[in-house]
């Protein structure tokens, strides 16, 4: 008997190849499948062929008169044609190299279709319709609404709608956990009630009801999450930092640039937080370039100066960006005699001696508190680590450090009833509303404003036939001492992908198009040693082009470095081509961004004229929700936050609503003690 958890592999007659198709796309129970919603939908209003209009999506339900097999002039097509009649009138039909449908489809027999309608030569036609034929059931494919879902390789629309259609009964078997009185308050439909809707809607309503309730519930679990996480945070006390104001003012003063408001604003929460005897919980945003690291920095000031033994981590997401957050921040606090540690899979040094040193010695430095600064990757949780007394951790373009991995940061801290403050960093553009539904848990400071006098790099989306200008214009570039970046999807050729790649577009620009250049390549697989030097050379301009994979999207600084060249620009989504965007304008020289496309796709190209058109994140992300779909902007399947299936992260109202249900619900019943349905659910949360 099937029930929502038997693996897909026992619906009907499920072959082996197919159970793998699915299993590719995340469904591997009868509940995945039910829960992999569609993105979009096609509507085929039923017509009779004497009311057909060309250029319109219809359904039409009528009798094969005729069908037959040719080939094509050129004999390099089988066209499947059939002449169809409905009583009304007659209509052509035609497909292109699927030949069985000859042996599938037969004279007499009654079909419904859909597609679109053009004028062939005074009559109809519709050009490879999708088929089904009238049997007892209802059709599912050709009338009505329509459901579209994402699809894997050899795995079709049809079949997935047939095998939604098999279980959708089972819907019923799903408990539904959301509380009865929130339903009942915000007018939303059961779960059950709601997955049937999604899937086979009767009208347009229907699909607004069954998103509303679906992308609630993914907003609820998170704000319910975030509203516990508040509550845990309640039993630690963490160690209270005054303000050091003479170092902090020191060190302002020295900087060769001035702070703009929002360094400072942000700053101060910053401080006037760790001030306090409860841990900080705050997500420092600011959009590509705004000066984020210097308000860390003086974070970190204010810590391990107020008090002797204090200790901050700062962790980020790369090697590369590590050793380069090394560099910055002994350069700039260079006269505060503070031991600033690097420890990474390949380094270990200590700023006071730069020689190596062995994994063990830097431990060990650590832990007796010698190392007041400790700079290293996310994996810096999972070594062996431990601080003697530390007070702050900043984590660096992580989309949200999950419970898991802040349990282990606080058993690693040092204190037993203590945590440290704790202070996010992200350049993922998020507008406040939207943080709370992100961030529940987390206070926001936001860096509004970029720093006086950066100049707006000019993007230009560049096609094949343009592409010798661009090139010519770069050499000028080059010529005047400008460096260049040079992105590329892959690291590899692939001839099935289609797409450019790091080796062969390195090999194509140091032999053919900038001979004269010194040329670099960068990418994820060479040694931690080979990319620390390959990146110290290009910021020695001792490299003019360094050609790399999205390694570089994170973060890296070199402020000579004015062309940001974009190969397969619409391979990537529009806010890691703003993130890559980024990586120059970040000196006193005009930037220039281009971004390569061979795509003749308009939808592709409409996307790709947005990312030349706006400047700020903001307004990136939220035109790539328009054509992405949701989970995909902000790549939110990260560890402790699910990816969002159907929620529309710019919806602020069911956002709103959400954080309201989840404060009033936790505040009421803090252990869900009368929500077992609930409570079981937030269990089983990733």
């Amino acid at each position: 008997m099937l029930e929502p958890n038997t693996s897909i592999k026992n619906i009907g007659k499920l072959s082996l190849t197919t159970t793998k198709r699915l299993n590719k796309l995340g469904i591997n129970t009868v509940y995945d499948l039910l829960f992999y919603f569609p993105f979009k939908y096609e509507i085929f209003k039923k017509t009779s062929i004497k009311n057909l209009r060309p250029n319109t999506k219809v359904c039409v339900v009528a009798q094969i008169e005729i069908i037959q097999n040719k080939r094509s002039v050129h004999k390099k097509m089988n066209i499947t044609e059939a002449i169809l009649n409905d009583g009304t009138g007659k209509l052509k039909v035609v497909w292109f190299n699927q030949p069985f449908l000859g042996k599938i489809l037969k004279a007499g027999d009654i079909i419904s279709l859909a597609g679109k309608i053009e004028l062939d030569f005074g009559g109809y036609l519709m050009a490879s319709p999708i088929y089904e034929k009238i049997n007892s059931g209802t059709p599912l494919h050709t009338q009505g609404i329509i459901p579209s879902y994402h699809l894997t390789e050899k795995l079709s629309q049809k079949q997935l709608r047939f095998l939604i259609n098999k279980i959708i009964p089972l819907a019923k078997q799903i408990k539904d956990w959301l509380p009865s009185s929130i339903k009942q308050e915000l007018k939303l439909l059961d779960l059950t009630e709601a997955i049937q809707k999604i899937h086979f809607p009767q009208n347009e309503s229907d699909i607004k009801k069954a998103r509303k309730r679906l992308s609630f519930d993914e907003l609820f679990l998170i704000q319910i999450q975030a509203q516990l996480i508040r509550k845990n945070l309640d039993k630690y006390k963490a160690p209270t930092i005054p303000f050091a104001k003479k170092y902090v003012k020191n060190f302002v003063n020295s900087l060769p640039f001035r702070l703009t408001n929002s360094q400072r604003q942000t700053a101060w929460e910053i401080i006037q937080d760790m001030g306090k005897d409860k841990p900080m919980m705050r997500l420092l945003e600011g959009d590509v370039g705004s000066g984020k690291t210097i308000v860390a920095i003086i974070a970190m000031l204010n810590a391990v100066t107020s008090l002797k033994n204090n200790q901050v981590v700062i962790m980020v997401p790369t090697e590369i960006l590590a050793l380069q957050h090394y560099q910055t921040i002994t350069s700039l606090l260079k006269n505060f005699n503070i031991k600033i540690a690097l420890l990474t899979k390949s380094e270990k040094r200590l700023n006071s001696q730069e020689k190596k040193l062995s994994k063990k010695k830097i431990l060990e430095i650590i832990k007796r508190g010698e190392a007041q600064i400790i700079i290293g990757t996310h994996t810096l949780i999972q070594e062996e680590l431990e601080f003697k007394n530390l007070v702050l951790a900043i984590i660096d373009e992580q989309h949200r450090f999950g419970v898991k991995q802040r349990k282990l940061l606080i058993e690693k801290a040092g204190h037993k009833e203590m945590m440290p403050h704790m202070l996010s960093m992200t350049a993922t553009p998020i507008p406040r509303s939207l943080a709370l539904a992100l961030y529940g848990d987390l206070d926001l400071s936001i860096i509004s404003e970029m720093p006086k006098g950066r100049k707006k790099i000019i993007t230009k989306v560049v096609p094949e036939e343009k592409r010798q200008a661009a090139y010519d214009f770069i050499k000028e570039q080059l010529k005047q001492g400008r460096q260049a970046f040079v992105i590329c999807p892959l690291i590899d050729y692939s001839d099935k992908l289609g797409v450019k790649s790091v080796k062969e577009e390195y090999k194509k620009l140091r032999e053919q198009i900038f001979p004269e250049s010194n040329i670099a390549i960068l990418h994820g697989r060479l040694k931690p040693k080979e990319k620390e030097e390959i990146m110290q050379n290009f910021l020695n301009k001792k490299i003019d082009i360094l050609v790399s994979t999205s390694v570089v999207e994170v973060g890296v600084d070199v402020p000579n470095a004015t062309i940001m060249i974009i190969e397969g620009a619409e391979r990537f989504g529009l806010p890691q081509l703003h993130q890559f965007r980024g990586r120059v304008g970040r000196g006193e020289h005009q930037s220039y961004c281009f971004a390569f496309t061979n795509n003749k796709n308009e939808k592709t190209l409409k996307r790709l004229r947005a990312f030349e058109m706006y400047y700020d994140g903001f307004s990136l992300a939220k035109i790539d929700l328009k054509f992405r779909g949701p989970g995909e902007v902000y790549g939110t399947a990260q560890k402790g936050f699910p990816e969002l299936k159907i929620a529309n992260l710019f919806d602020y109202d069911l956002i709103k609503l959400a954080r309201e249900q989840a404060i009033k619900i936790i505040k009421k019943d803090p252990n869900l003690a009368n929500y077992p349905l609930l409570k079981a659910k937030i269990q089983s949360f990733p």
